[in-house]
């Protein structure tokens, strides 16, 4: 079974205006339901939340030591203009520790299958 790490903005670090109003648990709970679809297509999903900087890298190191993932989904919360900086410094922790996973990017929760699909 193909082993995918989920890596996003934890909900509880975002501005609920940005999350449509929703609390960060209600937004949580839609992104493990999206997970568990891609884990009924055959896949074995391990989110990593990270926060907005201050242990992200660690916090993915962490994971990325732990196993070794055919793909990293990178969501788009990450890819936000404001995160540039904190999006290079996780790429590049990806780079170093998982060389050898396919890298894709989700537009949306709603569609986290499709960009792994789309790789693996």
């Amino acid at each position: 079974m193909p082993a995918v790490l989920a890596l996003g903005l934890d909900p509880a670090f975002v501005d609920p205006k940005a999350m449509g109003g929703h609390s960060a648990s209600v937004v949580r709970a839609y992104l493990d339901s999206q997970m568990d679809r891609i884990r009924t297509q055959g896949y074995e999903v391990q989110n990593c939340f990270v926060d907005l900087g201050e242990t992200a890298e660690s916090v993915l190191a962490d994971h990325l030591r732990q196993r070794t993932f055919d793909c990293v989904m990178i969501g788009a919360g990450l890819r936000n203009p404001n995160y540039l900086s904190l999006f290079e410094k996780l790429l590049n922790v990806v780079h170093a520790l998982a060389p050898g996973a396919k890298i894709c990017f989700n537009t949306s929760p709603a569609d986290s299958a499709e960009a792994v699909q789309r790789w693996v």
